[in-house]
């Protein structure tokens, strides 16, 4: 009861508890494209990458948004450039870019006099969360749901049969950017609540939980979106209660529902599976 009391008087409160939420379904959302594509790493280095751009924002006294999504976009596109003009394959040029970016950053860290808040950034602190953070994160909100609405039959077709999507005559490395550029979005609205290092796990746990439990993708988006936010609503609780890092805590509430869900999902769940086996062997 303390804890929703708190949330009835504090404003910093209600402030980090809205922005968390919207963090968590958008994660949700568009974890799922990451996952059924394969991207769950590319979505790490995007997180990781745009460390250089957070730290030159704040050197430049600006919001990190700005540095952050050049980077982000910077290292999609070079991701996407090295491994569609050499022989070297993607997941190789995605950990050329990511750590050449990461090592930058880390070199920007040393040189900022604003260590503490770039730590910050690292590793998440969602009770610092200002007015501008969260209406910065309703705004992405906004565009990326909205663009996923749009053009939801083209990301599915693209997701689950590029070949058929490229005989419709469907632009599939431009949807494929289009991704790339939310993920980043995604990735730059989510550094205040969870932070660079635990972002990815936003992105690829609840979608992995939710890919458990349905075989629809309209069903896994929602979810994605769902657990996120459940999960994202837990950590702050227990984050504020025990004066906990928020970014840790949420990661281990998204973890906590997709162990429930591998365990005891009706159908991919390792219990349930167990017991059939041991059913058609004693049937026999």
């Amino acid at each position: 009861m303390s804890f929703i009391q708190d949330l009835m008087h504090y404003e910093f409160l209600q402030k980090a508890l809205f922005t968390s939420v919207m963090v968590g379904i958008l994660c949700g959302v568009i974890g799922c494209f990451i996952v059924l594509r394969g991207m769950a790493l590319m979505g790490d280095a995007i997180s990781h990458a745009v460390l250089p751009g957070v730290a030159i924002s704040f050197m430049l006294d600006i919001n990190y948004f700005y540095g952050a999504a050049v980077m982000g976009l910077l290292t999609s596109i070079g991701i996407g450039y090295i491994s569609q003009n050499s022989r070297v394959k993607s997941d190789s040029s995605i950990g050329i870019v990511f750590s050449a970016f990461f090592a930058l950053g880390i070199l920007l860290i040393t040189k900022a006099s604003t260590a503490i808040d770039l730590t910050q950034i690292l590793f998440g602190n969602v009770l610092a969360v200002r007015s501008s953070d969260m209406w910065l994160t309703l705004i992405i909100g906004a565009i990326v749901l909205l663009i996923v609405i749009l053009f939801y039959k083209e990301f599915l077709i693209t997701t689950f049969d590029p070949t058929m999507a490229e005989a419709y005559g469907l632009p599939i490395r431009f949807i494929h950017y289009v991704i790339m550029i939310l993920l980043t979005l995604v990735t730059v609205a989510s550094l205040q609540t969870v932070g660079v290092v635990l972002v990815v796990a936003m992105l690829v746990t609840p979608a992995s939980t939710a890919y458990l439990l349905t075989n629809r993708l309209s069903t896994m988006i929602f979810l994605s979106a769902f657990f996120g936010s459940i999960s994202s609503v837990a950590g702050l609780y227990f984050s504020s209660e025990y004066n906990l890092s928020s970014g840790a805590v949420i990661v281990l509430a998204t973890t906590v529902l997709f162990i429930l869900a591998f365990i005891f999902s009706p159908k991919q769940g390792v219990l349930w599976r167990a017991l059939r086996t041991r059913k058609n062997k004693a049937a026999l």
